[in-house]
């Protein structure tokens, strides 16, 4: 008796759709809220004199083109379009990450030599505070369509709002250590290392890692292939 095999080729039409619409509105509310959240800290740096505060500020305008890319991806209604467009978002996300490392490695260093005391800034506080709410909700929803969907970019993308969920904890703590016990060393030695991690994973989407997109040619197989995912199911 010949037995049944079901390869599972992901989602299906209408679920796609689906997941890239949601994809759409939650890279609107992460574009939007990124643009509040850059006004506010640059303001609140300037006053502050806070070059912490102000590199948060231009985290966000580089947040924001690595999520109008994904916007450009996905504003097209036809699949085929929007995987056409996945290597260029990817490429785009990788700069941003590479941007966002650079930057922010030159903050904490120059934080770290002293250039500047910074006064205590409330404004800067909360907004740190706020993002530190939001975000992972963004990061996760964001990027739990893409996995499904299988969206390298989508993912990237997520990775990168949950970069901005590190730098509200490190620049919280910097602020808040600033303000109580003056200690204007912390916020710089955190910012270090997550300027490390944004070198990683912008490395990972200049190099296309991040999903394994189900295709019509894979094998039926329960074990991960050579990045470490099983097609249609997992995201590196």
């Amino acid at each position: 008796m010949a037995t049944e095999i079901s390869i599972s080729l992901g989602p299906s039409p209408d679920r796609r759709e689906a997941l890239a619409k949601r994809i759409r509105l939650l890279v609107a509310a992460t574009i939007t809220y990124n643009v509040i959240e850059a006004v506010v800290a640059l303001a609140a740096g300037t006053i502050a004199s806070s070059t912490a505060l102000i590199g948060f500020g231009l985290d966000s305008i580089i947040e924001v083109s690595s999520a109008t890319a994904v916007a450009w991806q996905f504003s097209a209604r036809d699949h085929a379009v929007r995987e056409a467009r996945e290597q260029r978002t990817l490429r785009i996300i990788a700069m941003s990450f590479f941007a966002l490392a650079a930057y922010v490695a030159f903050d904490a260093v120059r934080a770290l030599t002293g250039t500047g005391e910074a006064e205590r800034s409330i404004p800067g506080i909360v907004i740190a505070a706020l993002s530190l709410a939001i975000m992972p909700f963004l990061s996760y929803a964001q990027r739990k369509a893409g996995r499904e969907l299988g969206s390298a970019s989508a993912v990237a993308d997520s990775k990168q709002t949950l970069l901005c969920t590190y730098l509200s904890a490190a620049l919280l703590v910097g602020l808040v250590l600033n303000a109580t016990l003056g200690w204007s060393w912390a916020d710089p030695i955190a910012a270090l290392v997550i300027a490390a991690i944004a070198v990683k994973e912008g490395r990972d989407a200049w190099q296309g890692k991040g999903c394994c997109a189900p295709t019509a040619a894979a094998a039926p197989s329960t074990q991960a292939d050579a990045c470490g995912c099983r097609p249609g199911r997992d995201c590196c």
